[in-house]
């Protein structure tokens, strides 16, 4: 019996022990993969902060001595940068809301509703996926030109209220995870298709369209290739375009570009920091019915 309870607690010891070390294991991993994504970001705030003479030289000098603040204001001034920001802004977010309403409106249809040649057009809807945009970029060209909304951001704007193909796959996942018991009591009570799809159905998959924000805020936030196409006037353009812009008309100056390059990447870096719990919850529980 003595040799039992030593033995025991030994074992449990030993088990313990080998938590612990794999669990610092897995942390120094994690650590190690982190510096290496943050990396990018540190060396393009060193060198915002550095001389111009300290940018080459070998071995890199991270640390700036001293730093100069002011290179976070001056090019961002100088590059006419805050009206490209509310450019961009706009355009964000009135394509984001566009995006939640339209694809969830039609992922709830195709999730929840029976109608005829349902499957077919969200076959239909999946496949579109496969026709890359530089294919449409000269029919909808032509489009916007008829409708006189070249040099707009219309262009930019508009289509997003039509739905998108990825995103009203994700949603009508997601919408096929919750109980069909919720959409007989509601109209039990009387509700209708969209009472239920407003009311009931919207705030149960927020982690979902949590999703939907995030990725929407971020290829609107970055779109460089549409903006260019479509947008002509200075006044108009996108911090995308504007980043552009400012690399050639100064030449590549590293320090002033890095330091606006980090100011036009702020934004998403702060919305994902804020937002990742509900992202990784809805990625995660989309697609767990079929």
């Amino acid at each position: 019996m003595s040799t039992e309870a030593q033995v025991l607690p030994r074992g449990l010891g030993a088990r313990a022990t080998r938590g612990v070390v794999k669990l610092i294991l897995l942390y120094v991993v994690l650590l190690v993969i982190s510096f290496v994504f943050v990396t990018p970001i540190l060396w393009m705030i060193s060198t915002a902060l550095k001389p111009a003479p300290d940018i080459f030289k070998i071995p890199p000098v991270w640390i700036p001595s001293p730093p100069d603040w002011s290179e976070f204001v001056d090019p961002w001034v100088a590059g006419g940068f805050n009206i490209y920001l509310f450019n961009t802004v706009k355009i964000t977010i009135l394509s984001m809301i566009g995006t939640i309403l339209s694809t969830s409106l039609v992922a709830y249809s195709f999730a929840r509703l029976r109608w005829p040649g349902r499957d077919l057009f969200f076959t239909l809807t999946l496949a579109s996926m496969m026709l890359p945009f530089q294919v449409r970029i000269i029919p909808l060209f032509l489009l916007f030109k008829q409708l006189g909304w070249l040099d707009t951001h219309l262009p930019l704007i508009v289509p997003n209220w039509f739905g998108d193909a990825f995103f009203i796959f994700l949603l009508r996942q997601y919408f096929r995870t919750l109980p069909v018991d919720l959409d007989d009591a509601a109209k039990i009570d009387g509700a209708g298709n969209l009472t239920i799809y407003w009311k009931i159905m919207m705030p149960l998959i927020t982690p979902a369209l949590a999703t939907v924000a995030i990725f929407s805020f971020m290829d609107n936030w970055n779109a460089f290739f549409t903006p260019l196409i479509f947008l002509n006037t200075q006044s108009k353009f996108t911090l995308a375009i504007g980043l552009a812009q400012f690399k050639s008309q100064f030449q590549v100056s590293w320090n002033d570009l890095m330091a606006t390059s980090f100011l036009v990447t702020l934004a998403p870096l702060l919305v994902f920091f804020f937002a990742q719990r509900y992202f990784i919850r809805g990625i995660s529980m989309t697609g767990i019915k079929g």
